[in-house]
Formats: C-alpha cells, structure tokens, sequence
C-alpha cells in the first residue's frame, strides 16, 4: 500500500472522532515516528510503498486511536520543553502548563540570584520525571530528588533520567502518609489536585488511559497535598527556600491561603489567563 493510500484510510477511519487539522497532524506525528519522515519529507514522498510491517504500525495506531487512547501513549513517548520523554500508561502524559510551572522556577532561581551549588531540589509526585529532570539540565550543580508513591512510575522516570544522563535521586514514598527526611531549598510539584466530584468533567481518552492516582485527589479534599507541603515547609525548607506548585485553577484563593505564612505567596496565572501556579518563599 502506498503512503497516500494509508493517509486516506486515516483520514476515513479517524473523521467521527477528529477534525480534519487534528487528523493531518496526527498522520504527520505517526510518520515522524514509524518512517522518520519530516512534514517537508511527508509531502514529497506520498506516493512511496510502505513495507508490510509498516502498514500494521499504521493500521495498529488507527485502532487504538479509535479506543481514545491518547497518541502519546501509543508511540511511548513525548515532547516537553524541547525534550524527549518516555511515557506509558503508569505516568500522566505532560502538559503545557507544567512547562509554564518550569519556566517561573527557572526564571526565579535566576532572579533571585540562588547560589545553584548544592542548591538542594524536591519535586512531589514526580510521575515521568520531567521536573527534576529539566530542573537538573538548568542547575547540574544542583542536587535533585524526587518522591513518587508508585514504583511504575518511577521507572519510567529513571529511564528517562538515564536517557538524559541526569543524576536524580528517586525515592519511592507515600508522601501523604510518611515524612520527609531533609531539609530543601525548592520545593516543587504539580500533585494530584482534581477532587473526585470533578471526576465527570475529565475526558473518558484521560482518566480511561492515564493512571488515576496522578489525577484525582485521594480523599475528598482535593487541597490535601498542598496542606501538607504547607506543614512541612515549616521543618523541611531551608531559612531561604522556596515552593513552586501547580494547582487546580478553581481552588487558587484557596491554595493561596495555605501559604500566608510565608513573607511572599503570589498566585499566578498560566498562559490562558487561569490561575495555575503559587510561588512563595521564606524570605
């Protein structure tokens, strides 16, 4: 079967579930990965042959992505901030607004002039890894760990952190029902902070593929893990620490809050105008 053959059966099979753009895209990302082809690339050579092999890739991804899986997750891995990630279904699949959490923590460490040597760094619920793994790439003098409670996801993280040669320390822990054992200078995280009663807002190609413990909250105080990142910046942040958070955009008065007793806590807002981030520091 040539290419172009194969593009119309995407476009025919696909057209119930998406728009003609979301389509063309997809079919350029699948050529990208099975066939190393570029969109340039694409266009010139629609009228190759596709090996057998190729044509079941192809006939594969139509099928699940009729499923509602998420194309991520059917090639295993991802692009975020400029990176390359492996992904599978044990991990959340990143989003834009945790590029935008990196950017302000980036930005800040900068400004504030943070002495970077020995700077000391934990990410909350780290999933695939791609927080400590961009913060790392930013400050290598920096000494990273990050804290997840499956152990799945964990390995994923270590391979990506092996992918990108950075040096993480992984702890495998139930931050929720256990301490911390250091003091931080960057305290960051994008915890699970969905409350169950959103759970029929969430699209079914999200909460039926990504592992719902990332997602949802695990009580019905979708606050939880930022109330305790709160308690522990008392004995677990150092005199000139900060916190980077990404948040539930409904509850950011309320996330805020929970961090007045730091002399600075701003709540910020993500590149769509909703509340999306705090930052607080102790000085």
């Amino acid at each position: 079967m040539k290419l172009s053959e194969t593009k119309t059966v995407f476009q025919n099979e696909l057209s119930n579930l998406y728009s003609k753009s979301e389509i063309e895209e997809l079919f350029s990302i699948f050529c990208e990965n099975f066939l190393e082809l570029s969109k340039i690339e694409l266009r010139q050579n629609l009228n190759q042959s596709l090996s057998e092999i190729d044509s079941e890739k192809f006939s594969e991804a139509i099928s699940e992505l009729k499923m509602g899986k998420p194309f991520q997750q059917i090639l295993g891995e991802t692009e975020f901030y400029g990176m390359k990630f492996f992904i599978n279904e044990h991990v959340l699949i990143p989003r834009p607004e945790t590029e935008e959490l990196l950017e302000l923590a980036i930005q800040k460490v900068q400004d504030l002039r943070l002495k970077v040597k020995g700077l000391k760094i934990l990410d909350i619920g780290t999933g695939s890894g791609i927080i400590p793994i961009v913060l790392k790439k930013h400050f290598p003098e920096a000494e990273v760990s990050a804290i997840d409670i499956s152990e799945s996801a964990l390995e994923i993280a270590k391979r990506n952190a092996n992918f990108h040669k950075t040096e993480i320390n992984f702890i495998q822990k139930d931050y929720l029902n256990e301490k911390l054992d250091d003091i931080y200078d960057i305290i960051i995280s994008n915890p699970p902070y969905i409350g169950i009663e959103e759970n029929i807002e969430i699209e079914d190609s999200v909460k039926g593929f990504e592992p719902n413990i990332a997602l949802f909250s695990p009580t019905s105080d979708a606050l939880i893990f930022y109330r305790k990142i709160a308690r522990d910046s008392t004995n677990h942040l150092s005199g000139n620490g900060t916190i980077f958070l990404e948040i539930n955009q409904k509850l950011g008065k309320e996330t805020l809050e929970l961090f007045q007793h730091f002399p600075k806590a701003e709540l910020l807002k993500d590149i769509s105008g909703n509340d999306r981030m705090i930052f607080a520091r102790k000085f």
